[in-house]
C-alpha cells in the first residue's frame, strides 16, 4: 500500500508553498509546524540538497476526535506535507495517507476518522494547478 498522496506541479518553489498553504486552509488546516530541510541538512551536516519542505499540517477538530478515541495518536500528527523541488519549475507535493498509517494501530474507531481526513489531503492535493497556464503565466 502506498503510504502517500502526492502529485508533481509546474510551479516555482515558492508559489508551490503559498498553494500548497492556502489549500490545505481551504480543507480546514492550519500549518503548525514549517521545517526546511535545504536550511537544516546545511547547517547540521553541511551538505547541500535540494530544496524540501516539511509542512506540519493539522485540523484541530479532527485531531481532538482522534485523542478522544487514541491518546497516543499525538505520536502520528500532524499530518505531514512535503513540497520538494525536482527541477525548474517542477515541483513535487506529497502528503501522508492517514488510512495507511493508521494500519499501525488496533483501534477501529480511528478508521472512519483516517477515511475522512484522507479524503480532505486528496482534494488538497488535486486542487494544486498542474500546469503554467493555471498561475496565469501564459
Amino acid at each position: 500500500m502506498k503510504y502517500y498522496i502526492s502529485k508533481k506541479i509546474d510551479a516555482t518553489f515558492e508559489q508551490a508553498i503559498d498553494r500548497v498553504k492556502e489549500s490545505l486552509e481551504n480543507e480546514g488546516f492550519g500549518v503548525l509546524s514549517e521545517i526546511n530541510i535545504h536550511d537544516k541538512l546545511k547547517e547540521k551536516l553541511n551538505v547541500d540538497f535540494k530544496r524540501y519542505t516539511i509542512l506540519g499540517a493539522c485540523n484541530p477538530a479532527y485531531a481532538y476526535k482522534a485523542l478522544q478515541h487514541e491518546d497516543k495518536i499525538g505520536t502520528m500528527l500532524p499530518c505531514n506535507v512535503i513540497v520538494q523541488e525536482l527541477g525548474k519549475n517542477e515541483v513535487e507535493v506529497a502528503a501522508i495517507d492517514p488510512v495507511a498509517s493508521m494500519m499501525a494501530i488496533e483501534n477501529p474507531k480511528l478508521a472512519k476518522l483516517a477515511g475522512e481526513i484522507k479524503k480532505k489531503l486528496e482534494r488538497v492535493i488535486e486542487s494544486l494547478h498542474t500546469g503554467v497556464e493555471s498561475f496565469g503565466l501564459v
